[in-house]
């Protein structure tokens, strides 16, 4: 059975071969990060050990992406191979602890399949940067074998094994810092270690133990649990990752947990519409919603509270519940309301629920076996097709965010990556169009709208750039925003012909910063258009001083013969020759420069 588990779920996920890195963070873990690339290597180990690069510190995730580079540089077939083969690993090794827990072979099967191939699992998998889910879940799950084992045999060396595997879990991600939370519900279900149990005839396996017990047992474990948590928020704020309240207030994040639950819920049973990225309401989202989510949510708990002849039904929601309370947006990171990425242990507790008590009705009714294994073989079949078509979006950047923004809506980060997709593949006009869509959704910082501005520059749009400059200058008080804003104002009107409003532009940054050399230049450029020669002159000669590159001093010789000042123009000639590498070159970049003015060179 572990076989075909394992076999079952590398068919299904096998299009993974044919994806590409997503620069949504797999830029940031692999492709433009050197400590990675080089390696294991000890300068990475220390790096890993002391870094918050990315807003976390995860150092094994570091480590396991560094051996991957070692392995199979920067191919990412390998690398997404290693996290379908940690993901399958998690699959078997969950079917193995429930077995040994519960002693159910077929329904342990059941929730295993479930959990390897349901396609909201398909972003921790196919997303090479989620490296960090699937290693996590692998100790996590390991922890709890163990514990099992302790549980039963009390020997002391496999609760230190516990311990050790939960600290590995929590240096790959801290999704798994709610396992202690999880151990007791497994003292209730399926171990029965509270006192009673046996008495009510249920086999703990091992001396019944009092409540207060079994939680001062877990002390160690919640110990580093805080610890853990302690680091995470400083990784976040180093990264500036999490949001404050002014950006999200208490009142919206309140409001979208409750409806994120009762979104995760809806996704489990029909897995439709997944997205790497649900945006975060900009508004309070409507009452009759939040409503109807906390009503739900609260009669499903009462209902399951009472129900205590099934304990899988209570553990299974509590198990869903309380580990996506770290992820669920109370402490808000990042812009997005919901994950897929983070259903990946709470969805566990649903399968366990819903696959016992269908088994249970089977049983209670007489019927055989061969019904439950057929609906599920049905089902399975089902939703391996749907991973199957799931992975084909994550195939490259532009699939992804194409795909996303038919699933969502006023997403502006996926017209955002989808902008930054087309203009790495050279199709300026269509990423402009994007950018601007993503504007028109979202209030972008003004050092955004600058970079904007330059881009849309250098692709030979003008007008456009000079209008999200001037967005820029009303967006931000910045002196260094404001300063390229301006430089960018001028370079546009200077390409539109617009010569006097293009020198108020460089007055303006010159008075801002006066030593920049770009503005120094292009101001110099304008004094030489209207004759202020001795004007042009001080530009040319100061931007000079301060980089006497060939072109820099080209322009400056045109100054000086343009006044009359012929042999400060030869001597300033001689020193461009000297200091260039290719002179012809040098020339030919002056030309063009004049030429924005409309001028020729002498």
């Amino acid at each position: 059975m572990c076989l075909l588990l394992a076999a079952g779920t590398l068919a299904f996920y096998n299009p993974i071969a044919d994806n590409e890195f997503i620069d949504f963070d797999d830029s940031a873990y692999i492709v433009a990060n050197p400590h990675v690339q080089h390696g294991i290597t000890w300068n990475t180990v220390k790096w890993a050990f002391t870094t918050f690069h990315a807003g976390y510190w995860h150092p094994l995730t570091w480590l396991s992406h560094a051996l991957d580079c070692q392995l199979f540089q920067l191919n990412p077939v390998g690398h997404h191979y290693v996290n379908l083969l940690l993901h399958t690993a998690c699959a078997v090794v969950l079917f193995l602890l429930l077995r040994n827990a519960t002693g159910r072979t077929l329904g342990s099967f059941i929730v295993s399949a479930l959990f390897a191939l349901h396609p909201v699992n398909v972003e921790s998998v196919a997303w090479a940067a989620e490296r960090k889910n699937v290693l996590s879940m692998l100790f996590f799950l390991l922890a709890m074998c163990a514990y099992t084992r302790y549980a039963r045999t009390g020997r002391k060396t496999l609760y230190f094994t516990v311990i050790v595997l939960f600290a590995l879990g929590l240096m790959a991600k801290p999704q798994i810092v709610t396992l202690p939370f999880v151990l007791l519900l497994w003292d209730y279900w399926p171990l029965a270690r509270l006192d009673g149990d046996a008495a009510a005839g249920n086999d703990p396996g091992g001396a019944p133990r009092s409540l207060r017990f079994l939680v001062l047992e877990k002390v160690p474990l919640f110990i580093l649990a805080a610890a853990d948590c302690f680091v995470i928020v400083l990784s976040q704020r180093a990264g500036n990752a999490m949001r404050t309240a002014s950006e999200v207030p208490w009142s919206l994040r309140l409001e979208n947990a409750i409806v994120s639950y009762v979104r995760y819920l809806g996704k489990a049973f029909w897995p439709s519409r997944l997205a790497p990225m649900y945006p975060l309401a900009g508004r309070l989202l409507p009452w009759w919603q939040v409503a109807g989510a906390a009503a739900l949510l609260a009669f499903l708990s009462f209902f399951l509270l009472r129900w205590r002849g099934r304990r899988y039904l209570l553990v299974g929601w509590l198990w869903f519940l309380g580990t996506l309370v770290p992820m669920i947006g109370i402490i808000t990171v990042g812009e997005q309301a919901m994950a897929d990425r983070f259903a990946y242990i709470p969805y566990i507790g649903l399968f366990m629920a819903v696959v016992w008590s269908a088994d249970d009705f089977l049983s209670e009714h007489g019927m055989p076996r061969f019904w439950l294994a057929g609906a599920a073989g049905a089902v399975l079949v089902a939703i391996g097709l749907l991973t199957y078509r799931q992975l084909a979006f994550w195939r490259d950047d532009e699939t992804l965010w194409r795909y996303t923004l038919t699933v969502t809506d006023d997403n502006y980060m996926a017209h955002d990556n989808l902008a930054y997709a087309l203009a790495l593949s050279g199709r300026a006009k269509e990423a402009i169009s994007e950018f601007r869509a993503a504007r028109q959704l979202h209030q972008y910082p003004g050092e955004q709208i600058v970079k904007l501005a330059h881009y849309e520059l250098g692709m030979g749009y003008p007008q456009e750039a000079l209008e999200e400059c001037r967005a820029a200058l009303g967006a931000s008080a910045d002196p260094l925003v404001r300063e390229a804003a301006l430089q960018g104002m001028g370079r546009a009107l200077l390409e539109l012909h617009r010569y006097d409003e293009a020198d108020e532009s460089y007055g303006e940054a010159l008075r801002l910063s006066p030593d920049d050399g770009q503005a120094l230049l292009n101001s110099g450029l304008l004094a030489l258009r209207s004759g202020d020669l001795d004007h042009a002159v001080a530009r040319f000669s100061k931007a000079a001083q301060a980089n006497p590159n060939a072109v820099n001093l080209l322009l400056l010789a045109q100054a000086l013969a343009r006044s009359g000042h012929s042999s400060d123009a030869s001597r300033a000639l001689a020193r461009a020759r000297n200091v260039s590498t290719n002179f012809e070159e040098s020339q030919k970049a002056v030309g063009q420069f004049l030429a924005l003015a409309e001028l020729k060179p002498l």
